[in-house]
């Protein structure tokens, strides 16, 4: 209350009844804030209704055009805090950790906008070979479509020569930023392992620190909310690993319920 009476001098001496009974009729009160980032993209619009088009073509191709959201999570070996029920009175729910280092897992995975199809890789990391790696897994998975369009964000790595050199000519719609240090053209290790490949994909950008345009990013809330969080497997990362690819797998062969889950999917 002080605060406000600091910075709105206006208000004169008015009491901290007098401002209690003010706010309450403004409809303010004193709330948790939350973190928040708006998308800078001057593209943003054009971005999104690009990649609409490109969804609607994919529906509509009967499995000629594929058309995937991917992006990559990292989660830890001590389990994440959230809430949970528990007997009324002190007692609290309790993420157990462990002494161990809080060693990270990578994971990047797939997520097919017309059945539900989640396609994963976990690992230690998430670099070029692995980034390839996965492309390759899609192209098996979808050996009969024409075109793949892979819809994720603007990490610089996605976009490295070396994963390009793997795919086919890129049409790019928008400006490529990467870091001013790396090459243009692709490794000559990189060209000799995967120039061959010229896989059907296509990277599609979504509009810069917008994580909340890419579905799959609920697919990861799913996750953590389902497992992640308060898990009592922090003795055991191992198992901790064979248990969310469980939970990944679970949408090998697709699933209607997650793409309803995710807002792919309309109910009725």
């Amino acid at each position: 209350m002080e605060s406000i009476k600091r910075i709105c001098d206006w208000l004169g001496n008015i009491s901290q009844p007098g401002l209690s009974q003010l706010l309450d009729r403004l409809g303010i009160s004193w709330k948790r804030s939350r973190e928040h980032v708006h998308s800078p993209d001057p593209d943003y619009e054009a971005k999104l209704d690009y990649i609409i088009g490109l969804c609607k073509e994919a529906r509509s191709s009967s499995g000629r055009i594929i058309l995937l959201y991917q992006d990559e999570l990292t989660y830890y070996r001590q389990p994440t805090l959230a809430n949970a029920w528990e007997e009324r009175g002190h007692t609290q729910a309790l993420a157990e950790r462990s002494h161990q280092w809080d060693t990270p897992t990578r994971v990047s995975g797939t997520l097919n906008i017309v059945d539900g199809q989640v396609l994963h890789y976990q690992g230690k990391m998430v670099g070029i070979t692995e980034l390839v790696g996965l492309y390759k897994s899609v192209r098996e998975t979808y050996a009969g479509a024409e075109r793949i369009y892979v819809v994720q964000d603007n990490w610089p790595v996605h976009f490295h020569p070396d994963v390009l050199v793997a795919l086919e000519p890129q049409v790019t719609h928008w400006p490529d930023h990467h870091p001013k240090n790396w090459p243009d053209v692709a490794s000559e290790a990189a060209t000799r392992k995967w120039a061959d490949l010229k896989l059907p994909i296509q990277l599609i950008r979504l509009p810069t620190y917008a994580s909340w345009t890419n579905p799959i990013e609920k697919l990861w809330r799913k996750l953590k909310q389902e497992l992640l969080h308060l898990h009592k497997l922090a003795d055991h990362l191992q198992d901790l690993r064979e248990m969310t690819k469980w939970f990944l797998d679970k949408f090998a062969l697709g699933s209607l319920e997650l793409l309803l889950y995710v807002g792919l999917l309309t109910p009725g």
